[in-house]
């Protein structure tokens, strides 16, 4: 392998690393992390997270690279106006965390008498979310790869000669983005570790990232819908 391909591989999987630690990827990762009460889950999200996100980029990016083609601004735009609603989703889903636990005794005492043992608020949050979180977060990583496809289609098609040397980059750029995410949902789910037998502060967090969510999903929609013209393109007559 040539040295100048090597080197814009390892640019690939720095760049994959820094991509992962974007506010919009670490926020949205965040609500399912902080669900987890097993800090080996917790960074497991993150690694779903990051196959799902490189599986969209690796099937668009080489159908574009292909095609020799890239998506029009207002289909590039409109997939990143899809992770805003997710984030005020995901947002809404942790800050009503609460409420919906304190609407379902039913479930509570069912799961209780089955295990024989009083049902600790964390452990029902455990059984009630880890069963779907990896999913959940692979889905979330395949949103985000759609969405940022657009932007990586280019630089590739930049930095990369051939096709093949075009599928490296984007798995390179994808193994970057998987040990970032990796890492940064270690750390953030330590703090829900350490709560997790501290029921009200454990709770007041997982709200917390909820409302994070919510406030950073609105914002991220404004700025594309209003400040970046997205709402306009929508409005244009073909």
């Amino acid at each position: 392998m040539e040295s100048s391909l090597l080197t814009i591989l390892l640019l690939g999987f720095w760049l994959g690393i820094k991509h992962a630690i974007e506010p919009d990827h670490v926020i949205a990762v965040s609500t399912i992390a902080s669900r987890s009460r097993n800090l080996w889950r917790s960074s497991l999200a993150g690694v779903y997270w990051g196959i799902g996100h490189t599986a969209t980029l690796f099937i668009v990016g080489i159908i574009l690279i292909l095609m020799k083609s890239s998506i029009p601004d207002k289909w590039a735009m409109s997939l990143e106006f899809t992770v805003g609603v997710m984030l005020v989703g995901l947002g809404l889903s942790n800050a009503l965390l609460l409420h919906r636990h304190g609407q379902q005794p039913e479930t509570r005492r069912m799961i209780e008498s089955r295990r024989g043992a009083p049902l600790s608020f964390s452990t029902f949050k455990e059984h009630q979310h880890d069963d779907l979180s990896y999913w959940k977060s692979a889905g979330i990583g395949l949103v985000h790869g759609l969405a940022g496809s657009a932007a990586l289609v280019l630089l590739t098609m930049e930095l990369v000669p051939s096709v093949w040397a075009g599928a490296l980059y984007i798995l390179c750029f994808g193994a970057g983005t998987v040990l970032g995410m990796l890492l940064f949902t270690t750390v953030l789910g330590i703090p829900f570790v350490l709560t997790v037998n501290r029921t009200r502060l454990n709770t007041v967090l997982t709200q917390l990232t909820g409302v994070i969510s919510i406030v950073f999903g609105l914002y991220y929609m404004y700025n594309l819908g209003v400040t970046e013209g997205l709402f306009r393109l929508w409005l244009q007559i073909e």
